[in-house]
């Protein structure tokens, strides 16, 4: 199962096939078919496998909530973790994207997911609002998506561009900025702004 994640994730559905992953394991093809039907079978139950991981360590770590704030920090260090130390988020990442057209089973699954996900951060939302921790003038649906939308695109660009690109600095200074819209607070370690008389003085040396 991890070769077939890991296969699956770097190269994605269509490339890989049950050869490739019969070599990479060190085993024969007809072993894998004992245990899978086909190349789809062995995917979804790879997808379903980590998608369950995930699941249960962000229930694990982070409920019951009882501080919205932390709870935010956490889940995004729970991300960040599972994007650098494994293939495991890539693969949801990669075939996630691939499945949209070809495979209804492993697009509907993916959907339940990120449903299930966002509704998860905007649970956390609401209990911040409730708590009034956060503002009531956002909506929590719409800062889940907005949370969702930047996490994996950040992760998007971590897997493009590993090297180049730092993923935990990168939504760390997120998570901050995303606490700061929520509380209408200024973001953790940020300094506050040159006054405008600051700022002439600053504009009359430049010239």
């Amino acid at each position: 199962m991890d070769v077939a994640i890991d296969c699956f994730a770097r190269y994605g559905y269509q490339p890989t096939s049950i050869a490739r992953i019969a070599r990479a394991a060190g085993v024969t093809k007809g072993a894998l078919y004992y245990h899978f039907t086909d190349k789809e079978e062995l995917l979804f139950e790879a997808v379903l496998n980590r998608i369950g991981q995930f699941e249960h360590r962000v229930s694990a770590d982070l409920t019951p909530v009882t501080d919205p704030v932390a709870a935010l920090r956490q889940l995004a260090r729970i991300c960040v973790d599972h994007a650098t130390k494994s293939n495991h988020r890539r693969l949801i990442v990669t075939v996630m994207v691939e499945a949209f057209d070809t495979n209804p089973r492993l697009a509907a699954e993916f959907q339940a997911m990120m449903h299930r996900f966002r509704k998860f951060v905007s649970g956390i939302i609401e209990f911040g609002q409730e708590r009034g921790t956060f503002g009531p003038r956002v909506d929590p649906v719409t800062a889940a998506a907005v949370w969702t939308g930047a996490v994996m695109g950040a992760e998007i660009q971590f897997y493009q561009d590993g090297a180049a690109f730092d993923l935990a600095a990168t939504v760390d200074a997120f998570v901050e900025q995303y606490i700061a819209w929520l509380t209408g607070a200024p973001p953790r370690g940020a300094t506050r702004a040159p006054s405008g008389g600051a700022r002439r003085r600053v504009t009359a040396r430049r010239k």
